[in-house]
């Protein structure tokens, strides 16, 4: 029997029933994805339709992980910024990356179309607003943006931010019209009914325990099946073991935390009066968005390295949304949870082949919805032979991740940042 989701808003609300079975037996196939989130889910299908034989390993269920629980943004960018892509890459690399991000959300909106995905529920619109006045930069960013990518972004100036988000926080903000929100869950396991209908084989609760990756057939082994494949991906993410020490020492497993209001239509309109969502511009910034027609908010923030949950969780975040909007203090909380994102010291996602017939996809961050879209379809194209676009990430290897200091390390730049973030905040009222 497969295990069940993390109790959370999507698996609350899930669309359809399917479970798929655990891997039996000795089964052949020109690849084998381990890992069925996003990546997974989206190279597995562009596989299928190329023509090749597909089988998926899941530990736990499809899009179980980071994949199904977050925030449900799809905008473009990275986790990274454009100018620390540039500094790499140089501008036009940095350029043609940011394409790549744009595409993912195009490739998702075509999904959701072509497939049919109701229940992924779309929103079009995301707000990126300020908690202070970035005297001009904020609306020159925007025309940059405009100018290079052809972007659709609306400027609103402090008494229009402040009308849409009933906030004394606020300052200004930029809405992405091209951009939007969705239930991510629903939207992953139709892509694994469509991959299955069109001939993939996809195994829940069917961890890999050991793999052979040398010769020209690779192998890999569950409790109750042998896999034999040409080609063999990882899309493991947050999630990853040790079955492939040089992924597992490349990413930090980051912890965020996502909490869904009680049904309370009023007073969460009164504060939030807009369908776009929105994305704190702090760094150690919150993201929140309506969902069921309106009716509560679901409400994300705080990252930390820290993998086991905190007791109070809900608390935690409660504290940010109340802080934001002091009208929902009588707001109670439905249900709370956390989830465990991979992130690469670089901040970029690690696309790419380890040795012939040998791949990896993973390290997504803050910003998967678009980049396990396009990721997954470029390692698609790579392993066919359609594209070598997947190279472009080459310049964003499997770097070390430091260890326990590179752990440390990255809980005390988030601190650094709150901190940063707190003194522009204070300097602006």
């Amino acid at each position: 029997m497969a295990p069940s989701y993390i109790d959370c808003y999507y698996s609350r609300t899930l669309a359809t029933p399917e479970t798929y079975s655990s891997a039996t037996g000795r089964i052949q196939a020109d690849v084998c994805i381990v890992g069925g989130g996003l990546a997974g889910l989206t190279a597995a299908l562009k596989l299928v339709r190329s023509g090749r034989s597909v089988v998926l390993l899941e530990a736990q269920r499809v899009a179980w992980g980071a994949s199904g629980r977050n925030g449900g943004f799809v905008s473009p960018g990275y986790a990274t910024g454009l100018a620390s892509i540039e500094r790499r890459v140089g501008p036009d690399q940095a350029k043609e990356l940011y394409r790549l991000s744009m595409e993912g959300v195009e490739i998702v909106r075509r999904h959701i179309a072509d497939l049919g995905i109701a229940e992924a529920h779309p929103v079009p619109g995301i707000a990126k607003a300020l908690r202070y006045d970035s005297k001009g930069a904020l609306r020159a960013a925007r025309d940059k943006q405009e100018r290079d990518f052809g972007l659709q972004l609306r400027y609103l100036p402090r008494a229009e931010t402040r009308e849409l988000f009933a906030s004394p926080k606020y300052h200004e903000a930029v809405v992405d019209e091209g951009a939007f929100h969705f239930h991510p869950l629903n939207y992953g396991r139709a892509l694994a009914r469509e991959a299955v209908r069109l001939g993939a084989a996809i195994h829940e609760n069917s961890p890999v325990l050991s793999v052979s990756l040398d010769g020209p057939r690779k192998t890999l082994k569950t409790k109750d099946a042998v896999i034999e494949a040409q080609e063999v991906l990882f899309t493991t993410g947050g999630y990853t073991d040790g079955i492939l020490p040089a992924l597992k020492k490349s990413y930090l497993p980051i912890a965020t935390y996502v909490l869904l209001t009680e049904h309370a239509p009023d007073v969460v309109r009164s504060a939030i009066r807009t369908s776009a969502a929105v994305l704190d511009d702090r760094r150690a910034g919150d993201y929140y968005r309506l969902v069921d027609g309106g009716n509560r908010i679901l409400w994300g923030g705080r990252i930390t390295t820290r993998t086991t949950d905190p007791a109070d969780i809900a608390a935690l975040l409660r504290r940010e949304m109340v802080t934001t909007y002091p009208q929902l203090a009588d707001v109670k909380v439905d249900v709370a949870w956390s989830g465990l994102m991979s992130y690469a010291r670089h901040l970029m996602p690690q696309i790419g082949q380890l040795q012939p017939g040998v791949w990896f996809c993973t390290a997504f961050g803050g910003h998967g919805m678009n980049t396990t879209a396009i990721g997954g379809t470029v390692i698609a194209e790579g392993i066919t032979g359609e594209s070598d676009r997947y190279r472009l990430f080459e310049p964003f290897g499997l770097a070390w991740n430091g260890g326990i200091f590179g752990r440390a390390a990255v809980q005390l730049t988030y601190w650094s940042y709150q901190a940063a973030d707190a003194v522009r905040e204070r300097h602006s009222h």
